[in-house]
């Protein structure tokens, strides 16, 4: 036996289809919730879709992140070419050096 229950919706002017509230309630959909429309072979699926920010990060942080992140002596000197390459100066760029 099939768990799942169909209900059926119309499509309004411009396209607009009103999910059912039972299905928005249990899906945690609620006013401006995004949604995937994926085509499937046998119709339409919809369902819930999450955005998250994306974190937009300025030179001198990702000298910041290359700097710090280097493993061992030879990647730090690549990681200080790096950020010189970037116009910035790599003792002015706070971070962590790797250890010996």
């Amino acid at each position: 036996m099939n768990e799942y229950r169909s209900e059926t919706g119309k499509i309004g002017k411009r396209g607009v289809f009103t999910i059912p509230a039972r299905l928005r309630k249990r899906f945690g959909m609620a006013d401006g919730s995004l949604i995937i429309a994926e085509e499937r072979a046998d119709g339409i699926l919809l369902k819930p879709a999450v955005a998250t920010p994306l974190e937009t990060y300025s030179n001198e942080r990702t000298a910041e992140f290359l700097l710090s992140n280097a493993v061992g002596t030879a990647d730090y000197e690549a990681a200080q070419q790096e950020v010189m390459s970037m116009g910035l100066d790599p003792a002015r760029i706070t971070h962590s050096k790797p250890s010996q």
